[in-house]
């Protein structure tokens, strides 16, 4: 004689490998049609049912008896359905706002380039004393009194070197924008 869908499944909760196997091969062509029906999607089906049926022996264990076996697995497969559904929703939007950071995101790196470009240039129409001290103060973070150190300068003279360059490069840009 048959054994039960609600025979199987109290054994199923109970951890019966063996009924878990005789109700997946009882129902999973259940599973798959309702589940296409809902998504529409072979592909989408396929997963949904092996995601169901992975997650079906804890969900048993949450199983009473109240309504039949069937009753009860088409309400788990609705719940995936729709579940599924919203994630892919908050995916969908995830993914809308995505693009827009994104494009944002390039715009800044593009703009960053460029503004590293422009100084770069601007760094290489300096004077080699003045370029040498840009790279020790602001490229190795010194202090002005490291860098006069390393210089051989005094300090003084390296503060003025940099503000030699900050004018420098304001003139350079000033310049820029007028043409």
């Amino acid at each position: 004689m048959d054994t039960s869908d609600d025979s199987l499944a109290r054994g199923a909760a109970a951890g019966d490998r063996d009924a878990f196997a005789a109700l997946i091969e009882r129902h999973y062509d259940r599973i798959f049609r309702l589940a296409w029906r809902m998504t529409g999607s072979r592909t989408e089906a396929e997963d949904l049912a092996q995601d169901i049926c992975a997650a079906l022996p804890a969900k048993l264990r949450g199983w009473r008896g109240d309504a039949l076996f069937t009753t009860w697995l088409y309400r788990v497969v609705v719940n995936a359905a729709h579940d599924l559904r919203r994630r892919q929703s908050v995916r969908n939007r995830a993914a809308l706002g995505w693009g827009d950071w994104e494009l944002a995101r390039q715009d800044e790196v593009q703009e960053a380039r460029a503004a590293q470009e422009w100084l770069v240039a601007a760094m290489t129409a300096l004077p080699v004393e003045l370029r040498d001290t840009v790279a020790l103060v602001l490229g190795e973070e010194m202090t002005q009194a490291e860098a006069a150190a390393v210089l051989g300068l005094a300090e003084g003279t390296v503060a003025w070197r940099m503000s030699e360059v900050r004018k420098r490069l304001k003139a350079v840009a000033r310049k820029e924008a007028r043409t």
